[in-house]
């Protein structure tokens, strides 16, 4: 019987651009989006500059709007600490399901 390998083909990663407050533009590939609170939220990784090099991931409300993307700040403290701890949950099941996954490979 022959084993079937995942294709090692990379796949392409989903970014988007923002506008910050300066005017500049800031492009970010898409991590996930996810729900927390009753909401759709959206993780960012920065692909360049020093929250890049960091790897400060940057996290928006997330909607659709006449089917496109819409990102909007979360201006309350409660609100984001809802936010990043369902983000940091999603991150660390994630690691689990690897680690998981990798020991049954042995």
């Amino acid at each position: 019987m022959e084993k079937k390998y995942p294709s090692e083909e990379p796949q392409e990663e989903m970014t988007v651009t923002l506008t910050l407050d300066d005017g500049s533009e800031l492009e970010c590939v898409v991590l996930t989006i996810f729900e927390a609170g009753g909401r759709d939220y959206i993780a960012l990784l920065p692909t360049e500059g020093i929250d890049a090099e960091e790897g400060e991931v940057y996290l928006y409300r997330y909607t659709e709007v006449d089917g496109q993307p819409d990102l909007q700040n979360i201006e309350n403290d409660d609100e984001y600490e809802v936010v990043a701890d369902a983000f940091d949950e999603l991150l660390d099941e994630q690691e689990y399901d690897e680690i998981v996954g990798e020991d049954q490979l042995d």
